[in-house]
């Protein structure tokens, strides 16, 4: 049930690691990218908590979740086979905003999936193998290239267009993306209602804009404390890790390998170095996520978590300072580390605080911590690097980095609630599938 999630984070990380290289070898400059990316931000806050609520009351042909998952598959592999090919700097936007979405649509129903299928004393083991998958298909998509390119020997195709390597890899992660993902259709089976009268009734009563407004809108006004003292430290990690995804590629070719533009030997050689340095801190943050447990048990929940991005906030500072391109593998080790925590820790900490038979509706909120600072990033960022950081595409990225060392000492302000164990052991399987699926 789970092999489908190495092929949508095969496309999700292809799209991370070369989308704005794309973006360049098609005219844009350094200052434009953070528009250009405006979709994927756009698109989770819209596009997640609809069909999450579609999901939990569908019941079809192919179950309940299992449509979302093909429909993603099928449009996010048409876009994957299209997105190197594009001609013109909007069409590649416009396919961005499509494979965002169709990655959301597969993603996000798989988040509930295991725990459907799972009873709870193996939902822990489903959701490491979830985990594990996750892990597979980010460094394996972030490596591709390079490994094309210095491991069986791919030339690299004319240099006036998108490097024949990273085409080879968008081509990949299409088949895999829809073959993974039928994998998963086709060998699962769903479990109907036992009640299918009385599902019926809740699709009338859940599936109303009215209703779902005025949830949202109470939900907002009773947000627990340790909610809102979190929405601080997301706000700042996801400001730091955006500029990371924006700009870490393009900041290698230009300032470390020196690439004068887009679409020279040397541009397309750090675009694939940086996805050598991304897959290196995606195999450490796999590995660091089973150590945090007992970082936590050993000191606390915001202690262990303001470490971390202490660590992650250092290693993009010191790429300042790296004297070599192969220097950057070092600072990768501390950005796998806070990346890790990102990812888990305070959805530990929130667990808690959530009220009885709304975790729901309260996780799609914490959401939007995470979106709203890319939005901010996106609309913003372009004005700054254009006015005072020189479109310097490296400071972009240590930009990021003292973002990450702000939100360190606003986790140590957290003040975790007491768990009441019903509602922890009712939301752990959704915490765990939306930690790991970000």
């Amino acid at each position: 049930m789970n092999v489908g999630f190495f092929g949508i984070q095969f496309g999700w990380g292809l799209q991370m690691a070369n989308t704005s290289a794309i973006f360049e070898h098609l005219g844009a400059d350094a200052d434009q990218i953070p528009i250009l990316w405006l979709a994927a931000p756009l698109t989770g806050l819209v596009v997640q908590p609809i069909i999450g609520n579609l999901s939990d009351n569908t019941w079809g042909a192919l179950g309940r979740r299992r449509p979302y998952f093909l429909v993603g598959a099928i449009f996010g592999s048409a876009a994957l086979l299209w997105m190197p090919n594009v001609g013109s700097l909007w069409m590649a936007v416009g396919l961005l905003w499509i494979l965002d979405t169709a990655a959301n649509v597969s993603m996000e129903p798989f988040r509930a999936f295991v725990s459907d299928l799972l009873p709870p004393q193996q939902r822990t083991k489903g959701f490491t193998m979830q985990s594990l998958f996750i892990g597979l298909g980010a460094v394996l998509a972030s490596a591709m290239p390079w490994l094309l390119t210095n491991v069986f020997g791919v030339s690299e195709g004319a240099t006036d267009s998108v490097p024949l390597v990273v085409k080879i890899s968008f081509y990949t992660g299409a088949v895999f993306f829809l073959g993974t993902v039928l994998w998963t259709v086709f060998t699962t089976e769903e479990r109907p209602p036992h009640d299918m009268e009385a599902f019926k009734e809740q699709q009338e009563r859940r599936l109303g804009v009215g209703a779902t407004v005025r949830e949202i809108i109470t939900a907002f006004q009773q947000m627990p404390g340790t909610m809102r003292q979190l929405a601080w430290v997301q706000g700042f990690s996801w400001l730091g890790m955006y500029c990371v995804f924006l700009y870490f590629p393009p900041a290698v070719a230009h300032n470390l390998f020196g690439a004068v533009e887009g679409g020279s030997p040397l541009y397309s050689q750090g675009i694939e170095w940086a996805g050598i340095c991304i897959a290196a801190y995606n195999a450490v943050c796999f590995g660091v996520s089973f150590l945090l447990p007992r970082l936590a048990a050993a000191t606390s929940r915001p202690i262990a978590h303001a470490l971390c991005l202490t660590c992650g906030g250092l290693g993009l500072l010191s790429l300042w300072f790296v004297p070599s391109p192969r220097w950057l593998l070092l600072p990768m080790v501390g950005l796998g580390v806070a990346w890790s925590s990102i990812l888990s820790l305070p959805y530990a900490m929130l667990a808690g605080a959530l009220p009885a038979r709304k975790g729901g509706i309260y996780m799609g909120i914490f959401n939007m911590f995470i979106v709203l600072p890319e939005i901010i990033i996106s609309l913003g960022l372009g004005w700054i690097m254009a006015h005072l950081l020189d479109n310097n595409r490296l400071l972009a990225v240590v930009l990021g980095g003292i973002c990450l060392l702000i939100a360190a000492p606003l986790s140590l302000r957290v003040k975790e609630a007491t768990p009441q164990p019903a509602v922890v052991a009712t939301l752990q399987p959704v915490l765990e599938s939306d930690a790991v699926s970000k």
